[in-house]
């Protein structure tokens, strides 16, 4: 099991010292930094699993790292234990209020209670959040929540996406060499959100089957699918034999992407809104199947 994920942000570099080598001998990995603005990067490249956040910081306020990353989709419900020296009631409005901290730690504090305050809140978070086992990605109730938020905006755009032939390709190959995949398909997800997408974006893996979503913006949702079918087909012949590859007798993985819009509702549950992606991104697969293996997209008369 991979360790969890913590990232220090303290500019004195004895008390961030500190935190790193006793959380680490609490067995998680630490990552530290001075500095709010790398601490936003490192959050947006792979989030971690807990923050420990200073207020003090010699570019930004700790409070306007906390602010920014509720903003960002990816770390929206990101733990954050808010160490400071500023102990007066305005703060803690502030750390507890408005960036949410799940902890307020007053310095100096002591060690061994900040490790308890990590391993709880570690605790807490393992429950709220769920995480596909083979990809990492959110999935379970981190994706109906995803769904459940879409029902109450007047504007939004989804695609469901399926890997094509995974089946068969993983009665061929093998479960290992299947899950693979999967995991390939997701990094290239990832990708091609960060190149083509926005912070907002979400990008989720269903509980069963190879079936990735994405919630994003209307006007740039169709360039990341177009961009990610487009590298799907480039690069995923690495996971052939080169003997089946060369002989053209592979099974062909293709993705089939079906876009979902508000324009289609309304939907009254959550359940309806997967019927209709699912409806959807079948229509996908049998367009991918007529061309041959090609991936293929569709979205509804509504103008998704």
């Amino acid at each position: 099991m991979a360790k969890e994920t913590i990232l220090v942000v303290e500019d004195d570099p004895n008390i961030s010292e500190l935190l790193r080598l006793f959380l680490s001998q609490q067995g998680y990995s630490v990552q530290t930094t001075a500095y709010g603005r790398e601490a936003l990067a490192i959050c947006r490249e792979q989030p971690p699993d807990l923050l420990l956040l200073d207020v003090r910081l010699p570019d930004l306020s700790g409070y306007d790292v906390g602010r920014e990353l509720r903003r960002y989709a990816p770390t929206r419900d990101l733990p954050i234990i808010v160490l400071t020296a500023f102990t007066e009631v305005r703060d803690r409005i502030i750390a507890l209020g408005e960036i949410k901290a799940q902890y307020f730690v007053a310095k100096p504090f002591d060690i061994e209670e900040v490790a308890t305050i990590v391993a709880n809140q570690l605790e807490e978070a393992r429950r709220r959040s769920q995480k596909h086992p083979v990809t990492d990605l959110p999935t379970g109730e981190l994706v109906n929540a995803q769904l459940r938020r879409l029902l109450g905006e007047p504007d939004w755009t989804l695609a469901l996406i399926r890997v094509g032939g995974f089946e068969t390709f993983t009665q061929a190959y093998g479960v290992v060499v299947g899950e693979e995949v999967l995991k390939f398909s997701a990094r290239l997800l990832g990708d091609v959100v960060r190149e083509r997408g926005g912070p907002d974006d979400f990008v989720g893996q269903m509980v069963v089957g190879p079936y990735f979503l994405l919630i994003s913006p209307p006007r740039r949702l169709h360039a990341i699918c177009e961009r990610l079918i487009e590298r799907f087909e480039a690069e995923v012949g690495i996971h052939y034999p080169y003997q089946d590859l060369k002989a053209g007798r592979v099974p062909v993985l293709a993705l089939a992407v079906g876009v979902l819009c508000n324009l289609d509702g309304p939907f009254e549950d959550i359940r309806q809104l997967g019927e209709a992606a699912e409806e959807l991104c079948q229509r996908a697969l049998l367009r991918s199947r007529e061309r041959g293996g090609k991936g293929a997209i569709v979205s509804t008369s509504a103008g998704c």
